[in-house]
């Protein structure tokens, strides 16, 4: 099967850099909308018996998921032989559970609707919780950012004699010790105790570990209204750490993030390209791109290879 890669209009700089990798075009593919907002699609080139991919993180607005399922539906009435979505950020992500009466549980509805308009696999990078991955019927490849970031903290020095890696919750607990292996098995780990009173809030209550004279490096899925990761930096800092660094992979940053991260005492805020900045510019932040780790794996995939070696 001929290889195609397609792009939505939510990250087409992402997607430019995987055709770039895997040195062939980005295809064809008219995207409009109409005076009311609807959005209509039209593929521009021959698909049939193809294998297809499609790169579009499903970010704010919701267009953006409606825009990835018709260009998926357009793709298999054009008879692709297979459709896979590349999802660069898993939108409604952290809403993947029923923990209250009454609510929907988002991330699974948004999974029914990819399969339902025909995709065949799904290719994603850091899924906010790995259950996620069984909400589709169809294979997952599930892709983590940390192969990236690796090189990144390596490339500046990061090792065990002067840095901490933090966790900012239990739940990464098992993602810093993996990447801490990675740089070296006696980086030592902290962990962030905070409470969250509500949505997009959270209060830190204590350090658990020692971050004194230390670069305390921050890892973590999201950062969206930035209330979280602050909290988190100042306490850190507070409690003695030389620098506060954070590696973030889905830059949401939404609302007044930009100008609290700035008055902050977070040092360096490093992101990854699942989702572009536009306009929210800082000194602070950084961006590394992902366009090689999912090239790689839509290469592999391509060719019926394992893509487990690029799993950290």
């Amino acid at each position: 099967m001929e290889l195609k890669i397609f792009s939505g209009t939510a990250n087409q700089e992402l997607a430019k850099g995987i055709v770039d990798y895997l040195n062939i075009p980005l295809s064809s593919v008219k995207i409009r909308r109409f005076s009311d907002g609807e959005i209509s699609v039209r593929i521009l080139e021959n698909v049939r018996g193809m294998d297809v991919f499609v790169v579009q993180p499903t970010i704010p607005p919701s267009d953006n998921i409606m825009e990835l399922l018709l260009i998926i539906d357009a793709l298999r009435r054009s008879s692709a032989e297979r459709i896979t979505a590349v999802l660069p950020y898993y939108g409604y992500g952290r809403q993947d559970k029923k923990a209250e009466p009454r609510v929907p549980i988002s991330a699974k509805l948004v999974a029914n609707l990819i399969v339902e308009a025909g995709a065949n696999r799904v290719l994603t990078l850091d899924l906010h919780s790995q259950q996620i991955a069984g909400y589709f019927d169809i294979p997952v490849d599930h892709l983590f950012a940390a192969s990236v970031t690796i090189k990144h903290m390596l490339s500046i020095g990061i090792h065990e004699d002067n840095s901490v890696l933090v966790s900012p919750d239990a739940g990464r607990v098992v993602v810093a010790r993996a990447i801490a292996k990675k740089i070296d098995g006696n980086v030592p780990i902290a962990i962030v105790d905070k409470r969250r009173p509500a949505a997009n809030e959270a209060e830190v209550v204590n350090i658990i570990g020692d971050v004194q004279g230390k670069v305390a490096v921050i890892i973590d899925d999201i950062v969206d209204t930035g209330g979280t990761l602050i909290g988190a930096a100042n306490a850190i800092k507070s409690a003695g750490a030389k620098l506060v660094y954070a590696y973030i992979t889905h830059p949401v940053l939404s609302g007044s993030s930009i100008s609290k991260i700035e008055a902050s005492s977070l040092d360096k805020l490093i992101v990854t390209d699942s989702i572009p900045l536009g306009d929210k510019k800082s000194d602070k932040i950084q961006v590394i791109s992902v366009a090689g780790l999912i090239g790689e794996a839509i290469m592999r995939i391509h060719e019926n290879k394992s893509v487990s070696s690029l799993f950290i």
